[in-house]
């Protein structure tokens, strides 16, 4: 299954450059990657999904530590931890999502903005809802965790791809291509001259 690549990053020679050409080798290889999947993967899942399951799966990783840590060392009150390494491991998804697998160049307090939102549904309903709650019930933390996290990876991902980060996807409508402002204007197009017709002979009664 084939998607659109990402914006290309404009800037200065040696600054902004730096960072578009680390992302866009990061997309190389994943796309690289998802072309070789087996089993007839490589049809369904998208060098997006596949990129974001890898982000996604480190910043998981953070979050399960920071949890750790939290919780069974500092012994702070499962639901914060729960909230403050999720909050961590959330933030740092955003960011590396948004600059190496998206490649997203929209402005960043809009997209910040709704992932918040985004990220508070999330919260309340497989964070403090389905992890707290599978851990009243008995169920030891981590798994109480991974629980949640399988469900919320579905949700977020949609939400990063046709949400927040749409403008890699959809350019506006009835946007034109600029052009180098100091290039001279075209030169207008010169008319075909005109084709004389013969005038048509009276035909006789």
């Amino acid at each position: 299954m084939e998607e659109p690549a990402g914006q290309a990053l404009v800037g200065r020679p040696g600054t902004e450059a730096v960072p578009a050409a680390h992302g866009g080798r990061f997309q190389a290889v994943i796309a690289g990657v998802t072309r070789r999947l087996p089993f007839g993967l490589s049809r369904v899942v998208t060098p997006s999904m596949l990129g974001f399951a890898v982000i996604n799966g480190f910043t998981f990783a953070v979050d399960l530590g920071l949890l750790t840590v939290f919780h069974a060392v500092l012994r702070w009150p499962l639901p914060a931890a729960i909230t403050l390494s999720y909050l961590a491991a959330f933030g740092l998804s955003f960011l590396l999502n948004r600059r190496f697998n998206f490649r997203s160049h929209g402005p960043i307090g809009g997209q910040a903005t709704i992932y918040l939102v985004a990220i508070g549904i999330n919260y309340a309903a497989f964070i403090l809802g389905l992890t707290d709650g599978l851990a009243q019930l008995g169920v030891e933390y981590h798994l109480a965790r991974l629980t949640g996290g399988a469900c919320e990876a579905i949700y977020m991902y949609s939400v990063m791809r046709w949400v927040v980060f749409a403008d890699r996807r959809r350019p506006m409508r009835g946007s034109v291509r600029r052009r180098n402002p100091g290039a001279p204007p075209s030169p207008a197009t010169p008319c075909p001259p005109a084709t004389p017709t013969s005038p048509t002979a009276p035909t006789g009664v």
